[in-house]
């Protein structure tokens, strides 16, 4: 049984859902904390994800399912608040009779300078316990530069966007992919040369990541990095092997009960998945969203079952268990015993 120093997983990452009204100022309470950053997206119509942090500061849009440029917007997410936000009157966040879903994730605030790193980062905001940094820097166009994460740990998975000029991909690093994949594709990424022109060939340590060249992650330009590390009951950044089999499917421990599922097959083309505890979640019908698209939400379709220690995949969908695919996941959840000895209430 998984033990972590995280009792309450909810102080850390929520989902929270909600309904449209067209209002601007509508508020969003219920978060259980203010967040730091806030992905939202969009369940009944074809609207763009939106991502928005307190680094960047409110009103200041990403949109990871394209590579749009940042952009600052007075309608979309107004401000920050201590259970949650505010949004304006933006399609992307509040349409009347449309219904939303957000997930949020407590960091520590706009944070400071990191100097760590080769560069000095323009704002890295922390929070060790959870395992999540968010980081603001200016590339150097100078490959080996490196920039300092603050998460006292080596990050698993790094999500990295340029924020100005259009056409540039999301860079994902992921500890059991050999090259990066970009959030806002479907694609396989099987040239290991990526990993040289992006990371400049060089795993993340402790202290920093490594960056390359690439317009995508080195430029001389503003970029936005969003770096996790594991805890143990907390969060999880793997891979696994699909079996091919919906009756006995493949089963990844987690050593929690996921509350929050990334999936991406690596193996052929396909979106990333995103799986929650909060839209349904109930087995067998826990509904999804595409990370790298903006499609309505899908329902009525059984592909994960999240359970007390992981979650399993009773699908032979290409999405989540191939026989022989290799998928990678990212996961957060509620531990089912934290440091004090309380079990949790598994659902």
């Amino acid at each position: 049984m998984a033990y972590t120093t995280i009792n309450k997983s909810t102080d850390y990452f929520n989902t929270k859902l909600y309904s449209g009204n067209d209002t601007n100022g509508h508020a969003i309470t219920g978060v259980g904390f203010q967040p730091d950053w806030t992905w939202i997206k969009c369940r009944t119509h074809t609207e763009d994800h939106n991502l928005y942090d307190a680094v960047r500061g409110a009103q200041k849009s990403l949109v990871p399912n394209s590579t749009q440029a940042e952009g600052d917007y007075s309608t979309v997410l107004q401000s920050f608040n201590t259970d949650g936000f505010t949004v304006g009157t933006s399609g992307w966040v509040n349409d009347n009779g449309k219904t939303y879903a957000s997930w949020n994730w407590k960091a520590n605030g706009q944070g400071s300078s990191n100097t760590d790193g080769s560069i000095n980062t323009t704002y890295t905001s922390v929070n060790t316990t959870a395992g999540f940094s968010i980081v603001k820097y200016t590339g150097t166009d100078v490959a080996g530069a490196t920039v300092g994460h603050g998460l006292g740990a080596v990050p698993k998975m790094i999500i990295l966007k340029r924020l100005v000029g259009s056409g540039y991909d999301w860079v994902v690093y992921h500890k059991d992919k050999t090259a990066g994949l970009y959030l806002n594709s479907t694609g396989v990424n099987n040239d290991s040369s990526a990993n040289s022109i992006w990371f400049n060939g060089t795993a993340p340590t402790s202290s920093v990541f490594s960056i390359g060249t690439d317009g995508r992650i080195g430029d001389a330009t503003d970029f936005i990095a969003y770096c996790f590390a594991e805890k143990t009951g907390y969060s999880k950044f793997g891979s696994y092997t699909g079996n091919g089999s919906s009756s006995s499917p493949t089963f990844i421990y987690t050593g929690f009960k996921p509350k929050f599922v990334i999936v991406k097959n690596t193996s052929q083309t396909d979106d990333w998945f995103m799986h929650d505890d909060k839209r349904d979640g109930y087995n067998d019908d826990n509904e999804y969203l595409f990370a790298s698209a903006n499609y309505v939400e899908g329902v009525n379709t059984n592909r994960i079952r999240l359970l007390s220690n992981g979650f399993s995949v009773p699908t032979t969908d290409k999405s989540h268990n191939v026989s022989g695919n290799n998928y990678i996941f990212m996961a957060f959840g509620q531990s089912l015993v934290g440091s004090n000895n309380v079990p949790c209430t598994a659902r």
